[in-house]
């Protein structure tokens, strides 16, 4: 049984798709070829410049580990191999807990929903449903998104337009600026438009209805199919937009915490890091960094590796102390499955703040 007691880095997997882009900035430079590799990319191998790719997939079965005892291991085949070793005790599901991913758009996505657990239980093999968070990491000037329904649209209404490929105006419409966390709880319809780079959080699992799709085709030239019956069946008219959340934001020896947004299914918090940031893991659960600005090295007692923009790392549960030490100013996601009660619906009395700042950033 290998020692799991090191920050452990992760391989993208990128997928094309017809809204996609060759530019993947700020998280991925594909050099060109007479450009020297950067000595921190280790075993990173991005797609060629002349595929539109819409997605990076971070925490997928496929990703690779790239360092570590579970080196050219798949997340997938390690999950299946040491189960609590990379979960956590209270963890018993089968694969990963949480996925996420990097989206970059140039074109519209479609208009889609997903299903809740109930729904995919029935509906879809006893598949999990899909709960997700959206953060802002780019928007171009007139970059939007739609998320929700405008007031009294009713099914019936939605299918209609759906039908004509005219669906968009029935649909509350925002401009994001970066930074900006949203949460798309089941049955909430939406669609994100060109000039974004984002990066979601979601369960574990892939299951999108696609509701109208603008008449157009696919990588193969074929019509994508629509999930109409599915997709408004699960569609709930009266979800309001998750959005624009309050900035929960305390000082840290490092520079600072956020603290973005929490569910059952994930949380999420953003360092930033301006010096030395040392950490101890916690001993219940695995915690994943995702890199989404800035240069520097993981430090451990056994040696140290280079990381950059675009890197994944999971941090097994009770590995050894590490450090991340910064060459640049550093950004880092870190995603986990909480403790609602221990880790944020104490931070009012731990740190001080309104109550009711915290229960809109905690969806149960």
């Amino acid at each position: 049984m290998p020692k799991l007691n090191t920050p452990l880095k992760l391989s993208p997997i990128f997928k094309p798709k017809i809204w996609g882009r060759s530019d993947l900035y700020p998280l991925f430079d594909r050099p060109e070829n007479d450009e020297p590799a950067n000595p921190s990319a280790q075993n990173r191998a991005l797609p060629d410049k002349d595929e539109l790719i819409g997605e990076a997939w971070i925490t997928d079965d496929s990703s690779r580990f790239l360092s570590g005892p579970l080196a050219e291991m798949t997340l997938g085949e390690a999950s299946n191999k040491f189960r609590s070793k990379l979960y956590g005790a209270n963890w018993k599901g089968g694969r990963f807990p949480i996925l996420a991913k990097y989206l970059f758009t140039s074109d519209w996505l479609s208009v889609q929903v997903h299903p809740d657990d109930r729904y995919a239980r029935l509906h879809e093999h006893g598949s999990l449903g899909k709960c997700e968070m959206w953060y802002v990491l780019h928007a171009a000037p007139k970059a939007e998104f739609l998320l929700g329904l405008k007031p009294n649209t009713t099914r019936e209404m939605l299918r209609a337009a759906c039908e004509k490929g005219a669906s968009q105006d029935l649909f509350q419409r925002f401009h994001p600026k970066a930074g900006e966390v949203v949460f798309v709880p089941p049955g909430t319809p939406h669609a994100l438009g060109p000039g974004l780079v984002l990066f979601e959080a979601e369960q574990n699992s892939d299951i999108t209805y696609r509701l109208d799709d603008y008449g157009r085709v696919g990588l193969d030239g074929k019509p994508r199919p629509l999930h109409l019956k599915k997709g408004l069946e699960v569609t709930n008219p009266e979800l309001p937009p998750c959005r624009n959340l309050p900035r929960i934001v305390v000082r840290e020896p490092f520079g600072h915490r956020r603290y973005l947004v929490a569910s059952r299914y994930f949380a999420v918090e953003e360092l930033a890091i301006h010096k030395a940031a040392h950490f101890t893991p916690p001993a219940e659960r695995a915690e994943t960094l995702a890199i989404v600005a800035g240069e520097g090295r993981v430090e451990t007692a056994a040696g140290w590796l280079g990381y950059q923009a675009g890197d994944a790392w999971l941090v097994p549960p009770g590995a050894d102390r590490y450090m991340l030490a910064p060459t640049e100013k550093t950004r880092v996601l870190k995603f986990y499955i909480p403790d609602l009660e221990g880790d944020f619906r104490r931070l009012r009395s731990r740190r001080g703040f309104k109550s009711a700042d915290v229960k809109k950033i905690l969806f149960a």
